[in-house]
């Protein structure tokens, strides 16, 4: 029985061993992609940055946290629509419960608690997201930093992030706040200066394992900038510890403003969900039960809080494999 004759770029195509000599037939050009292109190692997160957006609207818990997000920010922005006027107008009313001409009451120095808290929806959530971005800016330029030039540079950005990491931070915070001059923009640094330690050291460790992978030799290797290695290298295999960072520096930044505008060491002429806190303890809401004072801002700062933490649970389950897996097993 005649054989027939089969052409050997079909062999190739299908993946047997003799596609290796494909390899040596090739042109001198084809040998030297790899030193350009380098191979992608496992378990990177490149393919989870492509696609973090997409798997973020398709995941529940996130869309769930973004949607209340998004419902504050909403109501942050038409706030001079919904509530016009000043919001700390002291009017003779003094404390109603809710009712329908004041859904949510009002305070002992007659001011619509709605309005306040309408309006404390800004200040609290520019505060919020000012203060992670700043954070996690500084926390990320730490890291990178530390992790990627090594050495003298290590040692000394390690010291300076441990000397704040072993300071006390509320104490900090209140020394900070009242030798600095009062507003808005004090808030923002003093949270920024004592909100960064703790995710540089988070973000340092993952930038020191993205350094030692055969890409960033290869970068290394072939001559390219430090800052281009550093932030066109590894920083976009760090997107899902960063976009974590960011939201656990939102947490903290809109309860710690909280916290310190409650105990008096913010401005008390802005209108926030700290400082409705702060008058409503000064006018004594707890005491005489009047509960309607402080339960929105209170509830307010739970809810934002709790939609962030829905946010990065989505983002820690879907960049993590072992996350994914224990998922799938439970369905």
């Amino acid at each position: 029985m005649p054989v027939p004759d089969l052409p050997v770029a079909d062999t190739s195509v299908v993946g047997t061993p003799v596609a290796d000599t494909s390899v040596l037939d090739a042109p001198d050009t084809a040998t030297a992609v790899p030193h350009d292109t380098p191979p992608r190692p496992q378990g990177t997160a490149r393919p989870a940055r492509q696609g973090l957006g997409r798997r973020l609207l398709a995941d529940r818990k996130a869309r769930a946290g973004l949607l209340l997000l998004a419902v504050f920010a909403l109501l942050g922005t038409l706030a001079p629509v919904l509530a016009p006027g000043d919001p700390s107008l002291i009017t003779d009313l003094g404390a109603t419960p809710p009712s329908a001409g004041h859904w949510l009451g009002t305070t002992a120095k007659g001011q619509d608690v709605l309005a306040l808290t309408l309006w404390g929806t800004r200040s609290s959530m520019l505060v919020g997201f000012t203060v992670g971005i700043a954070a996690t800016l500084v926390a990320l330029l730490v890291g990178l930093a530390s992790a990627y030039l090594g050495k003298l540079v290590d040692d000394l950005l390690t010291l300076v992030t441990n000397v704040f990491l072993l300071l006390p931070g509320l104490p900090l915070l209140v020394i900070l706040a009242a030798f600095l001059p009062p507003g808005t923009t004090t808030v923002v640094l003093v949270l920024t200066v004592t909100g960064w330690a703790g995710s540089a050291r988070v973000l340092r460790a993952q930038a020191t394992s993205i350094r030692g992978k055969d890409f960033v030799a290869a970068a290394v290797v072939t001559g390219e900038r430090p800052l281009r290695i550093m932030f066109r290298e590894i920083l976009p295999n760090m997107a899902s510890v960063v976009m974590t960072t960011l939201l656990g520096c939102v947490i903290f930044g809109i309860g710690a403003q909280a916290g310190l505008e409650f105990l008096g060491l913010g401005d008390a002429s802005v209108v926030s969900w700290g400082t409705n806190l702060y008058w409503a303890g000064n006018d004594g809401a707890l005491m005489t039960g009047a509960w309607w004072a402080f339960v929105p801002s209170g509830l307010c700062i739970a809810l934002v809080a709790f939609a962030l933490a829905l946010v990065n649970y989505a983002v820690d389950e879907i960049t993590n494999p072992r996350l994914r897996a224990r998922r799938k097993g439970k369905k």
